[in-house]
């Protein structure tokens, strides 16, 4: 009986530690692959800062990233999918902000290093964000990949205004899918512009234009006599 107590004892030491490789901690083929993708999503950026979107071909990104052309679409059914995956990325870091929240933190203190952690990635490159926004433009395919992270983003957005709202920090008679969809309006267009004049951070234009959207929806403060 000892013996078999003790074989069962190290089969499940076994298994607490095969299950600690697969949950907690990847194993090397899982971090092979992880390495591989975001090789491919780098160079396909990088190819799309340089070349545009649309003149860029997946065996380029492929040969940039240094691995086969087939291997491409282990990861990305196609070029179009590697910007869904930056919308996948953005739309991550936002999810982690409204995770690290606390409950004594204003929820504009919230979106405001939101905000900056959106304008993180796209900030690097005025070029790129070019190149990403035409892409949206000229493809359907990618308008609807784009469309479907958007109005998920809309959906945490709202929450965090009505959150805002029960806290009163912000004024309660407005509609918090408009003002999901104008922040995301602010967001986009201060990108765009930017685009065009990066002589700036892009994370101090777009808290410039945070700090006046603010202000117009913040709860006024009654004035003492």
């Amino acid at each position: 009986m000892r013996g078999g107590r003790e074989t069962g004892m190290r089969k499940s030491k076994k298994a607490e530690r095969q299950g600690d490789v697969e949950v907690g901690r990847p194993g090397r083929r899982e971090r092979r692959r992880a390495e591989t993708r975001e090789r491919l999503f780098r160079a396909a950026l990088g190819l799309f800062a340089q070349r545009g979107f649309q003149a860029t071909t997946v065996e380029q990104i492929t040969e940039a990233a240094d691995v086969g052309k087939g291997t491409f679409f282990n990861y990305y059914p196609s070029k179009e999918h590697v910007l869904a995956a930056f919308g996948d990325m953005q739309l991550g870091k936002f999810q982690a902000e409204l995770a690290s929240h606390s409950d004594q933190e204003p929820v504009g203190e919230m979106l405001r290093h939101a905000l900056s952690a959106l304008s993180e990635e796209p900030g690097r490159s005025a070029a790129l964000v070019r190149s990403l926004l035409g892409a949206q433009l000229a493809s359907e395919e990618v308008r609807k990949l784009i469309l479907e992270k958007l109005g998920r983003a809309r959906e945490l957005l709202g929450r965090v205004f009505r959150l805002a709202q029960e806290r009163d920090e912000i004024r309660p008679g407005l509609d918090v899918n408009a003002l999901a969809m104008a922040f995301q309006q602010m967001f986009f267009g201060g990108l765009f512009l930017w685009s065009l004049t990066p002589e700036e951070k892009l994370a101090e234009r777009q808290g410039r234009a945070f700090e006046l959207f603010w202000l117009g929806i913040a709860q006024k403060q009654e004035k003492k006599p």
